[in-house]
C-alpha cells in the first residue's frame, strides 16, 4: 500500500487503478472515503482537516480523528482515509481561516 501512497502523491490523481485498490485494501471504509472525497467534503484548514460525515463534521490531523469509531475502536477510519486520498491529490477545499474560530458553539 505504500507504495501506491507514494504514486498517488507523485500523480496527483486519483485513477480507477487507485480506487479500485482502495475498495480491495480498505473494504466499507475504502469506499465511504472515496464517496467523501468525490462529494467534496474534505476541507482544509490552517489548523486541521475536517471531513463532513452524516452527523457531524470530524476533525482529523494525521493519524488522529475525533469520530466514535476511531475514539472507541482506536484504529483508522475513513476520515482518515478520505484525508490521506485528498491530501496526496489536491481534492479538498481549501479555507484561509483556523478552524477553531469557525467551531460551532
Amino acid at each position: 500500500m505504500r507504495g501506491l501512497w507514494q504514486k498517488m502523491e507523485h500523480d496527483r490523481a486519483l485513477t480507477p487503478e487507485f480506487r479500485a485498490c482502495i475498495k480491495r485494501v480498505y473494504g466499507e471504509r475504502g469506499r465511504k472515503a472515496l464517496e467523501a472525497v468525490d462529494a467534496g467534503q474534505v476541507k482544509r484548514y490552517l489548523d486541521f482537516f475536517v471531513v463532513v460525515g452524516r452527523s457531524s463534521e470530524y476533525i482529523v490531523e494525521e493519524d488522529f480523528c475525533t469520530c466514535s469509531d476511531f475514539l472507541f475502536r482506536g484504529r483508522e477510519c475513513w476520515h482518515i482515509l478520505a484525508v490521506r486520498i485528498a491530501e496526496r491529490t489536491g481534492l479538498y477545499e481549501s479555507y484561509d481561516l483556523w478552524y477553531q474560530d469557525a467551531w460551532k458553539v
